[in-house]
């Protein structure tokens, strides 16, 4: 048996085939009933049903037939490190980079890098999620928290969960908006026709607010930075286009409109603020936008000079 544990950390409830058919990438839904009905899956150590909705702090277990050594290799992959000390590392990821491994893709992830550069991780997510506390998109860059001990990485899931880190993004958004800020309140669930997307529902979801203040505007866009109250799987570019306004880029929820090219989505992770696990003094960090960014900013503002 191959076996690959997952540490929940999202604040999302879902049903477990679907949860892990999302996590475990190209094993399919149907697979994963097969292996529960099989009693190869447990969640805190006890079987569940297929319709058993994941919550934040669960433990899974999944043994994977047909057995492959599973080592997640090391490799020399240039990473920012923005921060590190006993307890943790401070990241700041690129875009196009996954942040851990997953079946049928152990190589090229953060997790590779990092086991290369930091070598000890936390242990609490497994062999495949080494230290790893919260996630970005594949394609949203910016500031990440490694755990490099369990102690830190339980302090810090514990502080995500009470809503105590700070998370403020930048982000380009189509249109052009009247006010200056304000917030967006309305919950988030799994899209019922896609299950790789989410949308606003008030079925099966969950609160999901964000805080946003206007930095520029431009012809047709908007510069905003957004701060998260609360981490729904993602809720910054849900929230975006349920008011009209979608991210700039972004492949999902955009409707295709790509005037610039792009293969990526203009969203940044740029500021985090937390209490250290250890000192317990509060900390911040803040990277500035990546280059592509600044450059599609620049022209917009020289259209209006």
């Amino acid at each position: 048996m191959n076996t690959v544990e997952i540490y929940v950390n999202e604040e999302d409830e879902e049903r477990l085939d679907s949860y892990l058919a999302e996590e475990l990438n190209e094993v399919s839904r149907s697979y994963i009933q097969k292996l529960i009905k099989e009693k190869l899956v447990s969640v805190n150590d006890k079987y569940m049903k297929s319709s058993y909705l994941v919550k934040e702090g669960d433990y899974i277990k999944v043994n994977l037939p047909k057995p492959k050594k599973l080592e997640i290799i090391a490799e020399d992959i240039p990473i920012d490190i923005v921060y590190e000390d006993e307890d943790i590392v401070i990241v700041n990821k690129p875009q196009d980079m996954v942040v851990h491994p997953a079946p049928g893709n152990y190589t090229g992830t953060l997790v590779n890098a990092l086991l290369y550069h930091i070598g000890n991780l936390s242990s609490i997510n497994g062999i495949i999620r080494p230290g790893i506390v919260h996630r970005l998109d594949k394609d949203t860059s910016g500031i990440l928290i490694i755990a490099k001990n369990d102690k830190a990485h339980r302090i810090l899931s514990e502080e995500l969960k009470k809503r105590n880190v700070k998370r403020t993004y930048i982000t380009l958004v189509h249109g052009t908006w009247l006010n200056d800020e304000g917030t967006i309140n309305a919950p988030i669930g799994r899209h019922t026709n896609d299950r790789k997307k989410m949308t606003v529902t008030q079925k099966n979801s969950k609160e999901a607010i964000t805080h946003y203040k206007v930095l520029d505007r431009y012809n047709n866009y908007t510069l905003l930075e957004v701060n998260l109250e609360t981490g729904r799987t993602h809720q910054i570019r849900v929230h975006m286009a349920y008011i009209n306004h979608p991210v700039v880029g972004d492949p999902v929820y955009s409707k295709g409109k790509n005037e610039f090219g792009l293969q990526r989505q203009m969203l940044h992770a740029y500021k985090l603020g937390l209490i250290h696990p250890s000192t317990e003094e509060y900390i911040e960090f803040q990277t500035d936008l990546p280059e592509y960014f600044k450059e599609i900013l620049n022209g917009l503002d020289n259209k209006r000079k």
